[in-house]
């Protein structure tokens, strides 16, 4: 493969200096990949893509009138961090983690942080997945989230910031483990050589998280995977990750509530059921207690759930903590939690709903990133410099009738990384979603789900806007 037309332009390129030379950490890659001409890595992506056809590693797209099923796009070239850069990302990914669950703690019991003012008493109350009925809730080993994805990017200097936290339902490892295995087979030669940490541990770590909240006095705890069911978006995922645990894949009318207890019905009667990783949304867990309509949970589950007879991962009202607007109050949190300084850096955010902030914002829409508070997958955005009058005018009024939804940052010129493209390998923005487990202990996952926008000049990752993933590789080395 030939790099010598590879533009770093005014980006932080994960592979490349400015000066062009290759960053130390992917010299051993490059040099594999310089032995192999254009056809043979085209046979190999074609190789993949096929498998994954095969397999069924889809994504569903909501409202598109293309087709809902699509194949998730997997660039062979693989985003590579070194040992010491990792170390930096575990230490401040658990600090955010340690927080988090301080925070949804406290504001579901003492609420301390907005009695001292830290933050605003309305801005908790107004989030939309903030559960006032669960206050004074116990939960097993005082944990909320056990199973969190942070979204990281690195800005024009590379350092990393993030982005925002995905503590209700995060979803993608299953492409990162599917990712790791379509690597393996394509370069079987060159793998075991890359010194590169291995991920397939995560499900194992994912099953000992759920035991370990296991109601107390179960010593073999049955854990369930909730899915919504087959045309949920991340199905595959749900049944991917349930059968590597080896535990069963269940949806609603699968489960049913007696005497306060959840059981799954089997061909061989009712199973008690301990722990569940619920895939559903708050609003859908319980028609008795949440949506009246709701077909995909369970009535009673609530009841079990207040009695302590059985877990949930992650626990209700976890939400909050992902809002948007709570987002700029984490290093705030870090400190007044820990007593440390925050050691990732979150991005510069603007509120609406302060009316000074508001101000600023309406006035320099077009150079700022608007986004709704409690939407994700790339919807409800609005990329001020890539917007048309129209659009910016839509959002000035969405944002004038409702200011609590709405957030403003500055664009960041997100890192790129050489990507396979049908001009040959370009630079296209790439982000990263590690994914983080809190059980008996933290546990990070060395690695994460690299997406890259596969449109040039994109900023949006997403795959339901066109991105795609790459393999992550964590050296356990610097080189």
């Amino acid at each position: 493969m030939d790099f010598s037309g590879y533009q770093v332009e005014d980006f932080f390129d994960e592979m490349f200096e400015e000066d062009g030379s290759v960053r130390p950490h992917y010299l051993a890659l490059i040099d594999r990949l310089q032995s192999l001409d254009p056809e043979e890595m085209s046979q190999k992506q074609k190789a993949v893509d096929r498998a994954f056809l095969r397999q069924g590693i889809t994504f569903t797209v909501y409202d598109d009138d293309q087709g809902t099923e699509r194949i998730f796009p997997f660039d062979l070239f693989p985003r590579i961090i070194p040992a010491a850069e990792w170390e930096f990302l575990e230490k401040g990914l658990t600090q955010r983690m340690e927080t988090l669950n301080l925070f949804l703690k406290d504001i579901y019991s003492e609420q301390k942080i907005i009695t001292d003012g830290i933050i605003p008493r309305e801005h908790v109350e107004s989030a939309a997945h903030f559960r006032p009925e669960f206050m004074n809730v116990p939960v097993p080993k005082d944990i909320y989230i056990h199973i969190c994805g942070t979204d990281l990017i690195r800005d024009r200097q590379g350092k990393y910031l993030v982005l925002e936290d995905n503590a209700r339902s995060p979803s993608g490892v299953s492409y990162l483990l599917e990712n790791r295995d379509a690597m393996k087979k394509v370069f079987p030669h060159f793998f075991p050589k890359s010194g590169t940490r291995a991920v397939e541990r995560y499900t194992e770590d994912l099953l000992a998280t759920l035991k370990y909240i296991a109601p107390d006095g179960v010593d073999d705890p049955v854990a369930v995977l909730l899915t919504p069911g087959v045309y949920n978006s991340a199905y595959f995922e749900h049944s991917l990750l349930a059968r590597r645990m080896g535990i069963e894949i269940v949806e609603g009318s699968d489960l049913v509530v007696e005497d306060g207890f959840v059981y799954m019905r089997t061909t061989e009667g009712l199973q008690r059921v301990d722990v569940i990783y619920r895939r559903i949304d708050d609003d859908f867990l319980d028609p008795d207690v949440f949506r009246k309509d709701s077909l995909l949970g369970v009535a009673g589950l609530v009841d079990a759930y207040r009695r302590g007879n059985v877990s949930l991962a992650n626990t209700i009202g976890t939400g909050v903590a992902d809002d948007k607007l709570i987002y700029k109050y984490v290093p705030d949190m870090v400190r007044f939690y820990l007593d440390e300084d925050p050691i990732l850096e979150s991005v510069d955010t603007y509120l609406a709903s302060d009316e000074k902030e508001r101000g600023y914002i309406l006035e320099n829409l077009e150079n700022l990133v608007v986004k709704s508070a409690n939407e994700a997958g790339g919807y409800g955005m609005l990329i001020g410099p890539q917007a048309t009058e129209k659009e910016i005018s839509e959002f000035r009024d969405l944002i004038k009738t409702k200011p609590r939804n709405f957030i403003a940052q500055p664009p960041i010129s997100l890192s790129r990384h050489p990507t396979i493209t049908s001009e040959g390998i370009e630079g296209r923005h790439v982000d990263l979603r590690p994914y983080i487990l809190c059980g008996k202990k933290i546990n990070i996952l060395p690695g994460g789900l690299t997406r890259v926008a596969l449109r040039k000049g994109s900023l949006v990752v997403n795959s339901s806007q066109g991105g795609g993933s790459k393999d992550t590789w964590v050296l356990y080395g610097d080189r």
